[in-house]
């Protein structure tokens, strides 16, 4: 009768104060029980946790490192078509040329020449005076030739002179290279009518470049009545610190004419 007196009184609610007021210790003790237990565990497992995401970390830094490799050959890939195509255009503008495309791999390192080496030489048809050009214009001419490499003198080489003519005047000049990079126009006639942004091309005299490829645009005149000649500064349309993929043009032998130039003091007359 005991039991189902409880029973009665439980389910009427008259023991829940009674039941609370057991069971909240337990309660209280059983949750710090857990949050112990839970933090042992932690303890336990973080060095294996931790050595998991070290692992894991090194995984993904390796992935990024792999990817920047992958996105430069990328852009590396992508740079060297838009240059190769532009080449094309080039050549496709000048068909009567023939070009051999090669590779810039050196520098000059001497700040009184002004010089690349290319990787293609003497075993690929190359020699010494063959014009060198990119989508632009020209860059230079080849001035020493191994078996596999050459050396290409650049216009704004100190040593470097380059017949030319000016358009729209049509006025003859030299073009002439500097220590400081800096291109320069001498020989121009006083009669010339000169204006600054009138182009500049070769000329073809002197046979060492064929005629009207563009060097560049006149961004300066110096005109005296006193000298015998013009000079202008010259803005080149080729970047040389930027040269990486240049057609050599095959096709074109350069002409020594230097023996039937007379010399100051002799005749021409036998």
């Amino acid at each position: 009768m005991m039991v189902i007196g409880l029973i009665a009184l439980a389910l009427g609610g008259y023991l829940t104060p009674l039941t609370r007021f057991i069971l909240s210790p337990l309660i209280g003790v059983q949750s710090w029980l857990a949050t112990r237990i839970q933090a042992l565990e932690n303890y336990v497992n973080a060095p294996q946790d931790i050595s998991r995401l070290r692992e894991r970390n090194r995984e993904l830094e390796d992935e990024v490192a792999r990817l920047q490799i992958e996105i430069i050959d990328l852009k590396q890939q992508i740079s060297e078509t838009r240059i190769l195509s532009a080449l094309v255009d080039f050549a496709r503008v000048h068909p009567d040329n023939r070009y051999l495309a090669a590779a810039v791999i050196g520098q000059d390192p001497s700040p009184f020449m002004k010089y690349v080496i290319i990787n293609r030489g003497s075993d690929d048809g190359l020699r010494r005076g063959m014009p060198v050009v990119v989508q632009q214009g020209l860059v230079g001419r080849v001035a020493a030739v191994t078996a596999n490499a050459a050396r290409v003198q650049l216009i704004i080489d100190p040593a470097s002179s380059v017949n030319v003519r000016l358009d729209p005047s049509s006025a003859q000049a030299v073009l002439l290279g500097s220590l400081t990079g800096e291109l320069t126009l001498d020989m121009i006639p006083q009669s010339a009518s000169v204006q600054v942004g009138d182009l500049v091309l070769t000329s073809g005299l002197g046979g060492n470049y064929p005629g009207s490829i563009l060097i560049g645009q006149i961004i300066s005149v110096r005109r005296r009545e006193t000298d015998l000649f013009q000079e202008a500064n010259v803005q080149p349309v080729v970047d040389f610190s930027q040269l990486e993929i240049l057609l050599v043009i095959t096709n074109f032998r350069p002409v020594d004419i230097s023996p039937l130039v007379p010399t100051p003091g002799t005749s021409s007359v036998p």
